[in-house]
């Protein structure tokens, strides 16, 4: 980043006022009436109601429109363990992105928990408040615990987007990817370069696409998981293959697919040469992927590729999915977002990308061509049409499959905001 760029930044984060977030009023406070009914005595009140019945607190204050966005600041984007006070900016940021693409009020939240069982415990306690949770930037394995168990404590839903909302973009660009090359997910060869959350949650999302476990394999930083290996823990264990294959360049060799979510310049051009004709390349590396894009298209002329950048195409990001399948949890009460839910936006994603892509979304990136192929197998941030689209899908998923408390709303589709 130059130094303008990052002077930029910091002054986007600093002026007018510091930080990202303000709290708004809803109802008039103008009055001794207004004050005597928002505070004493008239609230007494819904307190009343919301003793007896604690679902009209739902009716009664902001919580069915309310997310927490909560990390401890243990993996922060591509920063690492820096804190939880070092996350602010970036918790901060996803609250801003789902009030700015879902409607949804958010607020952030820093734990500085010693113990993930603390954490736990911290998130759990605070729980109630709100519609929603939404784990952010927590480390790998720790976050499949604290996501495990705080799915079964609260009683609304829990999603670390970090796995599920990587995965659902992922796998959903990937499904169209694979269709425009010819492909079928049921018979390609996954290579998988990366074992933490996102690439753990992306791999059991293709499995539920269609995939099988033997076409994947994944490795770590000491390279294939292999069913030898014994110094692997038991998330990574459940991706063991019993194969010879030992490194890389063993395993890219005659692959259809390869995902990275690892770290920079870990694919060489001899690697990519060595996959199979009409090879997918995502590489999701950020801020420096895998392999670059004009690398990679120097080497081959008959790739798809993504990367999770967004001055390349088919940028793989999570903006895409999380504000929308918040949305579609919140509108039916939803108490968890279960693998229905996931498909359903996978599905919805993959629908939006066939369609013409509207004016305002083309003049938005320079007026560049938009159409269904090789450079366009997601939809833009910016298309309107996610919104109605993709929290109407997740909302009917969240019915049909028992996870919702409401019947699907009469008022979907939604309008775009």
């Amino acid at each position: 980043m130059t130094d303008a760029m990052r002077q930029a930044a910091l002054d986007y984060h600093a002026l007018p006022t510091p930080g990202k977030l303000s709290v708004e009023l809803t109802t008039p406070a103008q009055t001794q009436e207004d004050l005597s009914l928002a505070y004493s005595p008239g609230v007494a009140e819904p307190v009343r109601e919301i003793a007896k019945d604690p679902e009209t607190a739902y009716l009664y204050t902001g919580k069915g429109n309310l997310v927490a966005v909560i990390s401890d600041g243990s993996a922060i984007l591509g920063l690492g363990n820096l804190g939880p006070l070092a996350s602010k900016p970036v918790m901060e940021g996803k609250s801003l992105l789902f009030k700015r693409f879902a409607g949804i009020n958010s607020v952030d939240i820093e734990v500085d928990a010693p113990s993930p069982e603390q954490f736990i415990q911290t998130v759990a306690n605070i729980a109630v408040s709100f519609g929603g949770i939404n784990l952010e930037d927590i480390k790998a394995p720790e976050c499949f615990h604290i996501e495990e168990a705080l799915i079964e404590r609260c009683q609304v839903p829990v999603f670390h987007d970090d796995q599920h909302g990587t995965a659902i973009v992922t796998v959903a660009g990937m499904l169209n990817a694979l269709d425009i090359q010819g492909k079928r997910i049921e018979d390609v060869r996954i290579v998988c370069l990366g074992a933490g959350a996102a690439a753990t949650a992306c791999c059991k999302l293709l499995l539920a696409a269609g995939a099988r476990k033997e076409q994947i394999t994944m490795l770590d930083s000491r390279g294939v998981i292999h069913s030898g290996r014994t110094d692997i823990n038991a998330y990574k264990g459940e991706w063991a293959r019993d194969t010879d294959m030992r490194t890389l360049d063993d395993a890219i060799d005659g692959a259809d697919v390869f995902l990275g979510v690892s770290g920079p310049d870990l694919l060489s051009a001899d690697q990519l040469a060595k996959m199979a004709p009409r090879p997918i390349v995502f590489a999701c590396s950020n801020p420096n992927p895998e392999i670059s894009p004009e690398l990679a298209h120097r080497t081959r002329d008959d790739l798809i590729m993504a990367t999770g950048r967004s001055d390349y195409p088919n940028q793989v990001n999570n903006v895409l999915c999380f504000p929308f399948i918040f949305r579609g949890a919140l509108d039916v009460r939803a108490v968890r977002i279960n693998e229905a839910m996931k498909l359903a936006a996978i599905e919805a994603l993959r629908k939006i990308a066939h369609l013409p892509v509207p004016d305002a979304v083309r003049e938005g990136y320079g007026g560049i061509e938009l159409a269904f192929g090789p450079e366009y197998i997601l939809p833009k941030p910016t298309d309107p049409r996610l919104l109605p689209e993709v929290a109407a899908a997740v909302a009917q998923a969240a019915v049909d499959s028992g996870a919702a408390r409401l019947p699907y709303p009469q008022h979907y589709p939604l309008a775009p905001l």
